[in-house]
């Protein structure tokens, strides 16, 4: 029986329901293809028309724009069944968490209806460029720099660590449209892909998450409409940024409790299949102590992670709270998930088997979205 044997708070029959679905398509259209999908260094471009005629695409974006017209709660459970198939390919909470919402909260009405029922039926794939190769944390630091040139911009920089790069098809751009105001220099600028001056660089080789097109972005001169500055004003980015990032902290700790049951669940499996010295594996009694602990851990994540998703659907969850809530979840997945592996034994560090992958998969955890450095910096300030 999985870990996570109690309903959610935030649950009910509905979303229940969307789980069966959820959890069917991650089993049927996910786990199989990972292998495939690691050699190739991201998934196939199907997936996302698949995924949209089935609708798993802007599930949280109103009916009136082609979304699902869901709630948050709908993301979080089709993020926990991703994590729970196994899956690190799929960038799918990067296009419906992130990219779908600032549109959504920042596109001009036009826009919107332009863009957002593409990312819907899958047609437009959502990327979000923001760290380059000279800044990370720092969205200050930015060299990227859009240049007004009557109803255009024109852009011109470079991003690194893109999510979904290599198939994005509209890209939410963070640039400087002044380069001498600080944070207040910083705007969203959103480019399609098929712009000319825009290029694509190569798929990045990482520790984990080898089959998710994480990828450099080029901008050369790249001319999109004035129409496309997400918000009224140039200037507004930093801003709309913060207001977002606690949601998108918010899935990243969705992500870490999810791979957290999991880890444990196949844990506890192996260990009781497992023989050494005439007996199963689990009844030495650090093989228990272990489990017990990784239970507790996963048992008081999932406890503050259902607090948040709550506060969240309430509307208030603070950028501190999101930043405790990401901060907590991933440091604990990332010791979780190691003394599972350690479990295993030597065929924990083999990469057939799914323990295997989720240790090297989850690292990152602790770095994108934000440190856990940054996270702490962020909570430090409200003490």
């Amino acid at each position: 029986m999985p870990l996570q044997i109690h309903r959610s708070s935030w649950s009910d029959d509905d979303l229940e329901d969307f789980r069966d679905l959820a959890r069917t398509f991650c089993q049927k259209e996910l786990t199989p293809n990972q292998e495939r999908w690691i050699e190739a260094k991201q998934v196939d471009r199907e997936l996302w028309t698949k995924s949209g005629e089935v609708g798993l695409l802007a599930i949280s974006i109103p009916e009136e724009y082609g979304g699902g017209g869901g709630t948050f709660a709908h993301e979080a459970v089709l993020y926990e069944e991703q994590a729970r198939s196994g899956d690190g390919a799929w960038g799918v909470s990067v296009h419906n968490g992130i990219v779908a919402h600032y549109l959504l909260a920042y596109a001009n009405e036009e826009k919107k209806r332009e863009w957002l029922p593409k990312f819907a039926s899958g047609e437009f794939v959502g990327a979000v460029a923001m760290t380059e190769p000279g800044t990370g944390s720092d969205l200050q630091g930015i060299k990227t720099r859009a240049v007004r040139d009557g109803d255009s911009y024109v852009i011109n920089g470079a991003k690194t660590f893109i999510t979904n790069g290599a198939h994005a098809d509209l890209v939410v751009v963070a640039v400087k449209t002044d380069p001498d105001a600080g944070a207040q220099g910083v705007s969203l600028i959103a480019v399609e892909t098929s712009t000319p001056g825009f290029r694509r660089g190569r798929v990045l080789d990482k520790v984990g998450l080898k089959g998710q097109d994480t990828a450099e972005l080029f901008f050369d001169d790249v001319r999109v409409p004035a129409e496309n500055l997400l918000g009224e004003q140039e200037g507004l980015g930093f801003v709309q940024l913060m207001q977002q990032l606690p949601q998108e902290r918010l899935i990243i700790a969705v992500t870490a409790v999810a791979g957290m049951e999991a880890a444990i669940d196949q844990t506890i499996a192996y260990t009781k299949d497992r023989t050494a010295f005439g007996r199963p594996v689990f009844n030495f009694q650090n093989t228990k102590f272990t489990l017990a602990e990784a239970a507790t851990e996963a048992a008081v994540s999932r406890a503050f992670l259902d607090q948040c998703i709550e506060r969240h659907l309430r509307g208030e969850l603070d950028v501190q709270g999101a930043a405790m809530a990401k901060l907590w979840t991933t440091e604990r997945v990332n010791k979780v998930v190691d003394d599972c592996l350690q479990l295993f034994g030597g065929y924990g560090y083999m990469t057939e088997y799914p323990i295997a992958r989720a240790w090297a998969d989850i690292r990152i955890s602790r770095i994108f979205g934000g440190t856990s450095e940054i996270m702490k910096e962020i909570i430090s300030r409200t003490l």
